[in-house]
């Protein structure tokens, strides 16, 4: 059968089997290997990605059931070159040891501050609930969501030279 989906901004036509998982899709037909595959159960969260917006795991989502959707991967948090606040927050407050679960992670807390500029602790552990790390005890990754809800993206608007090496970020203060 045929799917027809946007990924990462970019839309994408495939011919696949009908019971191909979405995680399948993603890291074999598209050759974006950032979403992990863990426990095919639905349980670690690590295959998580953005199915028109929200966080689904990729694992439990067939391919077909993505036709006609917009689908984010970890690598569709870059844009024009510069890291997304999650993933700039991610390496300035180490939310991240083994890095298996860090896609995942980053999804569904960029799904988070997308819906919540301004989430509270309690809401970033709500949001990440759903996600099994194994090394970090969750207070960095926690860390890590409070510090991109502090820096927002620089919006397209503002972005003029984005991709010159120009810094377009302004200094939150508190």
């Amino acid at each position: 059968m045929q799917v027809s989906m946007t990924v990462n901004g970019e839309a994408v036509t495939r011919d696949i089997e009908p019971r191909v998982l979405l995680v399948h899709f993603i890291r074999e037909n598209l050759g974006l290997t950032g979403t992990h595959w863990g426990c095919d159960t639905s349980n670690c969260g690590t295959c998580v990605v953005l199915m028109d917006g929200q966080p689904v795991k990729s694992c439990t989502v067939l391919a077909a059931m993505a036709d006609g959707h917009d689908i984010r991967t970890v690598e569709g948090l870059v844009v024009g070159g510069a890291l997304d606040p999650v993933q700039q927050g991610f390496m300035e407050e180490h939310g991240l040891q083994c890095g298996f679960c860090t896609p995942g992670m980053m999804l569904t807390a960029r799904a988070l501050l997308d819906r919540n500029p301004h989430p509270d602790d309690s809401e970033i552990r709500q949001a990440i609930s759903g996600q099994i790390c194994r090394c970090t005890g969750y207070a960095t990754i926690v860390r890590s969501v409070q510090w991109a809800a502090a820096h927002p993206a620089v919006t397209d608007t503002a972005a003029d030279g984005a991709g010159t090496g120009e810094s377009n970020s302004e200094e939150v203060t508190a």
